[in-house]
């Protein structure tokens, strides 16, 4: 099971990325809030929530990695690949999950379109800075291949 929910999870972070693009794109463009604008903050909401709930999965349940980092947690501390998936990429990615669930919210209630759009573009804009460094690239350590092969 583990290596099928690793690969989903490493696939939809693709979605999470696109979707954020599209939130931060619409949000820099300014004009007229319409109601692909508030659809591109929702998907990219959703993809979060779901790209989180993997997470979740694996983090608790079904990785190795965290076994590993549980058993000894101070040697954990000590190793930056254990460190990096048991506290760094879980907090980080938490954080950029709940600036963007902040910023819909805060968006809901902006009085202007220019005030959306500046909110979606700054949390947006946050979240998907985080995303992105968060991320386990392959060719950062510890990394991930780009796609994951089944």
């Amino acid at each position: 099971m583990y290596p099928w929910l690793l690969a989903l999870h490493s696939l939809v972070r693709w979605v999470v990325i696109l979707a954020g693009l599209m939130a931060v794109v619409r949000a820099l463009r300014g004009g007229t809030w319409a109601s692909a604008d508030e659809s591109a903050g929702k998907w990219y909401g959703v993809s979060l929530d779901v790209q989180m709930l993997l997470g979740l999965l694996l983090y608790g349940i079904f990785s190795p990695v965290t076994y590993a980092a549980f058993a000894d947690m101070g040697a954990a501390m000590r190793d930056a690949t254990l460190r990096f998936y048991v506290i760094e990429h879980l907090g980080l990615m938490v954080v950029a999950l709940a600036l963007a669930h902040v910023g819909k919210a805060r968006i809901r209630r902006a009085a202007t379109d220019a005030k959306k759009f500046r909110t979606a573009a700054i949390f947006y804009g946050f979240s998907l800075v985080l995303v992105l460094l968060a991320t386990p690239w392959p060719f950062r350590e510890p990394g991930r291949p780009l796609f994951p092969s089944f």
